[in-house]
């Protein structure tokens, strides 16, 4: 049977999943990073490098980077792309915490900051944004469609998108090869790190759920981008999409 990544959470414990998301990423923050670097052979770090480079032909000003986690995607573009203004937002305040150590080390506390948000329902003005980034994490949103509509209204007409998510790769032999380190190795190392028995099971389900490549343009396109495009990185293993308002 068929999931829809919005109908997976990481817990059974009846909270809605918005609630499950926040305590689980909350659980895993302080081994988060470690973990995201070595599970991906520190690829993942060439993946958000991409993504950023597709927005420099735009120089943006303004930026939002959605379910920022730990914020290493907008201190990536906090240096790549120099905003006068980067906003890092999430659910989780463990995340973010961890995230604000950062950006303090790096000297970036000037440009970025992070602020507790509900990405299905946020506290910003329409229009407000010239580029909007977000890197492995709206598979967790509750309502996709609301998510990324959302996001489009936050854009300014004009603004752009740069998604980075992980997915399944469909060619063999990395289509076998993932399904078997998805399903053995990284659970398991995951749970060994992390401490937090459901959360790697749960992430590798919503990767197999979440719609991907023409799909996933499909849908941008629906929320109220004009233009959507993807590519497949590192075998399939992750996927950027590119969506202009």
């Amino acid at each position: 049977m068929a999931y829809r990544q919005e109908d997976i959470t990481p817990y059974e414990d009846g909270q809605e999943k918005e609630k499950q998301v926040e305590q689980m990423f909350d659980n895993i923050a302080p081994t988060y990073d470690t973990l995201n670097h070595r599970l991906s052979w520190d690829i993942d770090k060439g993946w958000r490098r991409k993504a950023i480079r597709q927005l420099e032909p735009y120089a943006p000003k303004q930026m939002l980077d959605i379910a920022t986690g730990t914020g290493d995607f907008a201190i990536l573009a906090a240096k790549m792309l120099k905003p006068e203004r980067l906003i890092g937002a999430d659910i989780s305040e463990g995340m973010m915490e961890i995230g604000r150590q950062k950006v303090e080390r790096e000297g970036l506390r000037q440009t970025v900051a992070f602020m507790k948000e509900n990405c299905l329902s946020m506290s910003f003005a329409s229009e407000t944004f010239d580029a909007v980034t977000a890197a492995f994490g709206i598979r967790n949103f509750q309502d996709l469609d609301k998510g990324l509509a959302e996001i489009c209204r936050v854009l300014k007409t004009g603004g752009h998108l740069s998604i980075v998510e992980l997915s399944q790769p469909v060619s063999f032999p990395m289509k076998q090869l993932f399904w078997v380190y998805s399903h053995t190795l990284l659970p398991l190392y995951g749970r060994m790190i992390s401490k937090d028995k459901s959360a790697y099971k749960y992430l590798i389900a919503t990767i197999e759920a979440f719609p991907q490549g023409e799909r996933m343009v499909d849908i941008l396109k629906k929320a109220g981008f004009s233009h959507a495009t993807f590519k497949r990185l590192t075998f399939g293993i992750c996927t950027m999409y590119i969506a202009t308002k």
